[in-house]
């Protein structure tokens, strides 16, 4: 079974439904889809060790991740591998292990020996020796998550996010505002977290409101981190706490919200507590969110490095969508 077999039954020309069977970009989507519907009916199975012979491409694209247990990086890694098997490409994943890993191995080492056509690249942020060493390769780049110098960037505007989030708790009344962020604890993610941080803190003197230091804690990016920043914000007396607390991602959020119970506090009663993600946990426990779409932004990075490998297209990728989700934990401060 082969292509033209394909075609006959589509109509399309041999080359249409080659380039559908890879997913390109200069073809429609529902010809791709109709292509892919009658390859999968007649049973066609595209032979990558031909496709390599012709092309002298490996037919896989590599994706880096800081660590494989985060939210988001497991979102955004179904959208890359989503979209690449769409288009008949492998994924060759590259898991860092954290600040105690092998970059070494990953950048210098598997990479360099052409085991991939093109990087997507998780919330990195390349040192001046990984970047020589990669350009070496000339493999087309996208990071998702916070941008990277010199590199094309598929995620949201972190300072808008912020002040989405702060324009909203403004909107209901609160005027003592706590911020949870801090570093990603496995020390990897550098950009979004700062980005993050300004975006609040912009917002909050837009509004003509005072930033504390001491109401800027630390939640580590994570469930855990949460918890514990919510302890320490919440271990004061009524008038010592805030009236709200923003976290820059729904782990964190989470966790507050364990810690408030904790401390014998309602949400939204005594705290209201809003968080970035979109995480499905939290709606389940009625958590708002300034929602992003993690597997969007993976497919967006595939499509965009499978193009400028088909076609040679480089340009600019917009910043993805991100929008309110009021839920019930955010509410009027109370009297």
């Amino acid at each position: 079974m082969g292509i033209q077999e394909i075609a006959t039954v589509t109509g399309l020309s041999k080359s249409t439904v080659s380039r559908a069977l890879r997913g390109m970009s200069s073809v429609a989507d529902t010809t791709i889809d109709q292509v892919r519907r009658v390859a999968d009916e007649l049973g066609y199975v595209p032979s990558s060790a031909a496709a390599g012979l012709a092309t002298g491409r490996q037919r896989a694209v590599g994706v880096v991740v800081p660590v494989i247990d985060r939210w988001f990086y497991v979102q955004a890694l179904g959208g890359v591998d989503a979209e690449l098997r769409r288009a008949g490409y492998d994924l060759v994943l590259y898991n860092l292990g954290g600040p105690g890993g092998d970059r070494d191995r990953a950048f210098r080492r598997s990479m360099l020996r052409h085991r991939v056509d093109a990087l997507v690249l998780l919330s990195l942020v390349l040192d001046e020796t990984e970047r020589a060493e990669l350009e070496l390769t000339r493999h087309p780049m996208v990071v998702i998550g916070g941008p990277a110098p010199g590199l094309r960037n598929v995620g949201v505007d972190d300072v808008v996010v912020a002040a989405i989030a702060v324009d909203h708790l403004c909107g209901l009344g609160h005027r003592e505002v706590a911020y949870v962020g801090g570093q990603d604890e496995a020390g990897m993610n550098v950009a979004v977290p700062w980005l993050r941080r300004d975006g609040f803190v912009d917002a909050m003197v837009a509004h003509g409101l005072a930033v504390r230091e001491d109401w800027i804690l630390d939640g580590r990016f994570s469930f855990a981190g949460g918890v514990d920043a919510g302890a320490a914000l919440f271990a004061a007396g009524p008038a010592a706490r805030p009236t709200a607390v923003f976290c820059a991602s729904d782990e964190m959020a989470l966790g507050v919200m364990l810690a408030a119970r904790r401390a014998g506090l309602s949400v939204p009663g005594d705290v209201s507590v809003l968080g970035i993600d979109g995480h499905e946990y939290g709606e389940v426990v009625g958590l708002t969110t300034v929602a992003q779409d993690p597997v969007a932004q993976g497919r967006t990075a595939a499509r965009a490095v499978l193009a400028e490998l088909d076609e040679g297209v480089a340009g600019p990728l917009p910043a993805a969508p991100a929008h309110l989700v009021v839920r019930s934990t955010t509410g009027a401060p109370r009297a």
